[in-house]
């Protein structure tokens, strides 16, 4: 395929418009820089549209690998420019490859039963989201569910933070009524975060199956939402702030679990 070196090519400003969340949302699409990303986006199995890369760039025995693996599933290789490449990435010096990926969804009926799961109502920071993912992903936590909103889930952030993570994961996007009647009927223990609670965490043994329900960075849970938990934990705090990191909590929470 001859190599694309104009940055007004129709479909270079269509890959373009893809850092754009509203694009994004529009072609249900979305980018995934950099070659252990773009390496597992394709593991994993997603609908990858095709792969651009500035042959000057990717020089490694493992990016030419990944290339010959990639055109032997069938995947559309389009090599371009580095200048080209320059104009599709947000980083100063980009590693030479993404993709474009189709989105996917996952419903209720997607689960698997009697699996662990994080749920966050409205997370705000593309950062935290991404590094929950990671850590669910070294606990062994497979699903999670996004209650009313928050960040864009395919946020270039997003899948960075998670270090290609978010890929191999069953996330769901529902409103927090609607995954509240599902918990009622799932025989899930809902496990909620407070800090009005006054259950220990480190002295809480979970009953699995059960989900680990955190609020957002700003507000936390309602008291709405604490009323639907099985259980509310705290984190002791012993210096002046009165919280935790969301992404950090997340972690002594989910490695806590892990001992029981």
């Amino acid at each position: 395929m001859d190599i694309l070196t104009s940055t007004s090519n129709p479909y270079i400003k269509h890959v373009r418009a893809l850092r754009q969340k509203k694009s994004r949302a529009e072609f249900e699409s979305f980018l995934v820089e950099g070659i252990t990303h773009v390496g597992e986006v394709i593991e994993a199995g997603w609908n990858v549209e095709s792969i651009l890369y500035a042959p000057e760039l990717l020089t490694s025995n493992f990016a030419k690998d990944l290339l010959a693996h990639a055109g032997n599933r069938q995947l559309r290789l389009q090599p371009v420019s580095v200048a080209v490449m320059e104009t599709l990435t947000d980083k100063e010096n980009p590693q030479g490859i993404l993709a474009v990926v189709k989105q996917k969804k996952y419903s209720f009926k997607d689960l698997r039963a009697d699996v662990n799961a994080v749920a966050l109502v409205s997370p705000q920071d593309p950062g935290n989201l991404g590094t929950i993912l990671r850590t669910m992903d070294a606990v062994g936590v497979d699903t999670l569910f996004l209650l009313d909103g928050g960040v864009e889930l395919f946020h270039p952030t997003v899948i960075r933070a998670s270090m290609g993570t978010l890929f191999w994961k069953s996330i769901v996007h529902t409103s927090f009524n609607e995954f509240s009647q599902w918990i009622r009927k799932s025989g899930y223990q809902l496990i909620g975060t407070s800090a009005k609670a006054d259950v220990d965490y480190y002295t809480l043994i979970p009953k699995a199956p059960w989900v680990l329900l955190l609020g957002n960075e700003q507000k936390g849970l309602s008291s709405e939402q604490t009323a639907v938990c099985d259980v509310t934990l705290s984190l002791p705090m012993h210096g002046r702030v009165s919280s935790l990191n969301l992404s950090v909590a997340a972690g002594v929470l989910l490695y806590q679990f892990m001992k029981a």
